[in-house]
């Protein structure tokens, strides 16, 4: 069986976002940038399909700048066997991510699509579920867990109400929830292996895919900030109407 994994450069949850000084967007230039968390958790589900036998060949992709290079290095360190790295330095809209999957799906021929159910720098939960519908193939979004038997796939998934388990045929599209596992930490050894494992170079061009509309960003601005005073007069405020309830 052979996995296909998304990796996505983003600014690194760490880091104290702030704002250009003429609203176009945040500061990227000098900050820190890591793997998205939720492909990292996808990377280490298939790592670990691939330590039980599951999974053959496990092959990352990403898309992105040159600089993208640094968390397929990461992904390969975890374990997978090769990465696809395709070049673009403009923006990445998810129908475009969407279509340069299609397009690498179509040409690995996987049995699953795996993915983290959204990106922590534009939250927009939408590349694995338009893959899923270019392709043709099953989806199963936010999952928490996930069993693998031939060509179905069994997957706990979190919705509002709770959990909610679905079957669905392979190939496929899934994308990881918080909870699906806990990724390992990196050893030098790992990273040092990782230098030497291939990374393909490619484009959209290459590939033939053509690129979604620009959304326009017309304005960024930084959440209103309360000041200490008016913090603590507002948790007194709240321990006083608890009070009044018998709730303290």
């Amino acid at each position: 069986m052979k996995v296909l994994v998304s990796v996505k450069r983003a600014i690194d949850y760490n880091v104290r976002i702030q704002i250009k000084p003429d609203g176009s967007g945040v500061v990227e230039n000098g900050v820190k940038h890591s793997m998205n968390p939720f492909d990292e958790i996808a990377v280490e589900q298939a790592m670990r399909w691939k330590e039980a036998g599951t999974a053959e060949e496990v092959v990352a992709v990403t898309i992105g700048p040159e600089a993208a290079k640094e968390q397929l290095r990461s992904a390969l360190a975890f374990g997978c066997d090769r990465a696809i790295h395709v070049k673009t330095d403009e923006p990445v809209q998810p129908l475009t991510a969407a279509r340069v999957f299609e397009a690498i799906a179509k040409k690995e021929d996987p049995k699953v699509f795996l993915m983290g159910k959204q990106a922590i720098d534009d939250d927009s939960n939408q590349t694995g579920q338009m893959t899923s519908a270019l392709l043709e193939w099953p989806q199963a979004t936010f999952a928490s867990e996930i069993e693998l038997d031939g060509d179905t796939a069994k997957v706990t998934r979190e919705i509002d109400a709770g959990l909610e388990t679905l079957d669905i045929d392979l190939p496929g599209v899934i994308t990881a929830d918080l909870r699906l596992n806990e990724p390992r930490y990196l050893k030098l050894p790992d990273i040092m292996k990782a230098k030497k494992k291939p990374i393909e170079d490619t484009s959209l061009d290459e590939l033939g895919v053509e690129r979604a509309a620009m959304l326009e960003t017309v304005k960024t601005t930084a959440p209103p900030q309360r000041e200490s005073g008016e913090m603590v007069e507002s948790v007194d405020a709240l321990v006083s109407k608890l009070k009044e309830k018998g709730l303290l």
